[in-house]
């Protein structure tokens, strides 16, 4: 069969020279060309649709299965399952922080992540599992039983410890959303569906895994809602900075003022961060957000400071700002073209952040360190920082979690405090509490030596404006000691005197 359809063209070709006037020498090589030609791919047929059928299944980057091996897999087990009742399950693993390694260091070595997680998860694969590359960092696995959750913690497990990639350690972490067949959904679209609204929750959540719940539909639409409204917000200038002092301890003047972005949500109000920043990291929108927040917070502080306002302004980063390979270059345009000395802009970075990817952490610290800027370890306490790394990182102040201060009577925090203080000073550095609620607690971080504080005692976030008001208002001077028992609470206003420390 396979060679009467081979010599078709060149019978083709005869017939040509019976009806067109053409040198038969050119007729009778064409066709047996053809014959020849055709004889050669007839005889690879087989193997070459083999090939084709395993390039059509599989990612080119990764190796690993695609979407439609996916999609094969899961109408087997489909049919299998109506037939037997046999319960399986579809496990969606979306890569944490992958949008800002793949922006930050380069598309090459967000490829060679993505490779990296397939040669390191797919070993762990049973033989009825399957493991596939869906696009972009977003990967599917299904496996069989009605038990997945072990499953889900194991591809999570798998990440935990750091990838090298370009010479670098980058640690990535993961959300999995898991449905169930068949009593999250019945049909391949309903099971990845429900597998990803799952996902968005375990992300929102911070990560880890979050099997389908029904309820989780609303939130996966309230959430796509809303971050298209971040988006608009980003570009109609919604989002807005408060701000909260910080005064010395000492001498009762302030020095400065935390930066902290709020929302002015067209209908739901002022919007404080937690209702809105996990949105923003995971839609990769922290780095635009925090320009904002810079911009508008070193324009404020030059405006205080015109106005003879010697104070400082602090400004937090996140896990995405670090690897930022633009936002050195960004700060020192900002401070070029507003005026404002480096050491008068303070950035903030969690303990936590800086244990997540140490190396990458302490190049941007250092090319932040060389523009002049002062750098905060924030939340200090909260973390597993070593003495030994704390040393080596060029920062220039901690500013203790609040944990600390919700019961300074305690002896064990106040030890923990005067410790943390004493080894501040000892490496050059000062101290910034926050959570300064009472008079009592403020007096106790002034015999610990503290250097700075903040807090709802002294002031809770302000709008510009009114953070302007009451730097100006009038200096009631040194702060008096602590009332006696049983009479009223200092006005917390009045603690801090306006003008320079």
């Amino acid at each position: 069969m396979k060679t009467r359809l081979l010599l078709v063209p060149a019978l083709a070709v005869l017939m040509v020279d019976v009806f067109v006037q053409v040198p038969r020498s050119i007729t009778l090589l064409t066709a047996l060309l053809l014959v020849v030609v055709g004889w050669g791919l007839g005889h690879d047929t087989h193997s070459r649709l083999i090939e084709l059928q395993h390039q059509v299944r599989t990612d080119p980057l990764t190796g690993l299965a695609n979407r439609t091996a996916l999609y094969e897999d899961l109408a087997v087990r489909l049919t299998a399952s109506r037939e037997g009742d046999e319960p399986f399950a579809v496990l969606l693993l979306d890569l944490d922080r992958f949008k800002e390694i793949n922006d930050s260091l380069g598309h090459h070595v967000g490829d060679q992540l993505l490779i990296e997680v397939g040669h390191r998860l797919q070993p762990m694969l049973r033989d009825q599992d399957l493991f596939v590359r869906l696009g972009g960092d977003e990967f599917a696995m299904v496996v069989p039983g009605d038990e997945p959750l072990p499953a889900a913690r194991r591809l999570l497990s798998a990440l935990t410890e750091p990838f090298l990639l370009d010479g670098m350690r980058v640690r990535v972490g993961g959300s999995v959303g898991v449905a169930r067949y068949p009593d999250d959904a019945r049909d391949a679209n309903g099971l990845l569906q429900r597998a990803d609204v799952a996902m968005y929750v375990a992300k929102a959540a911070g990560g880890g895994v979050s099997p389908y719940d029904p309820q989780h539909d609303q939130h996966s639409r309230e959430r796509l809602r809303t971050v298209e409204q971040l988006r608009a917000a980003l570009l109609a200038d919604e989002l807005t900075v408060y701000y909260q002092p910080q005064c010395d301890v000492a001498t009762g003047l302030a020095v400065g003022a935390e930066a902290l972005v709020r929302w002015r949500h067209p209908t739901r109000g002022v919007l404080a961060p937690e209702w809105f920043l996990p949105l923003v990291e995971q839609a990769g929108l922290m780095s635009e957000l925090t320009r904002t927040v810079m911009e508008q917070a070193v324009a404020q502080c030059v405006s205080w400071r015109s106005r003879g306002l010697d104070v400082g302004v602090s400004v937090n980063l996140s896990a995405s700002n670090l690897l930022d390979e633009d936002l050195t270059d960004h700060v020192v345009a900002l401070l070029g073209s507003s005026g404002l000395p480096a050491e008068a802009l303070t950035l903030e970075l969690t303990e936590n952040l800086l244990l997540s990817d140490p190396e990458r952490c302490l190049v941007t610290l250092e090319r932040l360190k060389a523009v002049g800027v002062w750098l905060s370890i924030d939340d200090y306490g909260t973390g597993y920082c070593s003495l030994s790394y704390l040393q080596s990182l060029p920062v220039d102040e901690l500013k203790l979690d609040r944990a600390f201060l919700t019961d300074l009577e305690h002896s064990r925090n106040t030890s923990i405090v005067r410790s943390t203080v004493d080894l501040a000073h000892d490496l050059g550095l000062r101290v910034v509490a926050e959570g300064v609620e009472d008079a009592a607690g403020l007096d106790l971080l002034r015999q610990l030596g503290c250097d700075t504080a903040q807090g709802f005692f002294l002031s809770r976030p302000l709008t510009a404006d009114a953070m302007t008001a009451w730097l100006l208002a009038p200096a009631p001077g040194p702060p008096p000691p602590p009332p006696p028992p049983g009479s009223p609470a200092l006005v917390p206003a009045l603690f801090c005197a306006a003008g320079a420390a």
